[in-house]
């Protein structure tokens, strides 16, 4: 859906995109890599307002956070 703005599930091409938020301890839409909201990576949502499907995708300089993050299990 991200790239192609057409919805996997149901063709579709009514797809809003969520921002990805921090908040208050380490509330909303991420994905906590240290120990403070500064080292949240941010989690967006693709959304068909077709048939409802989502999708969720993150920023491509964000994965390296991941990837080596101590909470990363392989």
């Amino acid at each position: 859906m991200k790239m192609s703005s057409m919805c996997p599930k149901c063709g579709g091409g009514d797809i809003i995109r969520v921002n990805g938020e921090t908040g208050a301890y380490g509330s909303g839409n991420n994905i906590m890599v240290g120990m403070t909201i500064f080292s949240a990576v941010k989690v967006n949502r693709y959304i068909c307002c077709e048939c409802g499907y989502a999708e969720e995708w993150i920023d491509k300089n964000d994965i390296e956070k991941i990837k080596y993050s101590k909470k990363a299990i392989r």
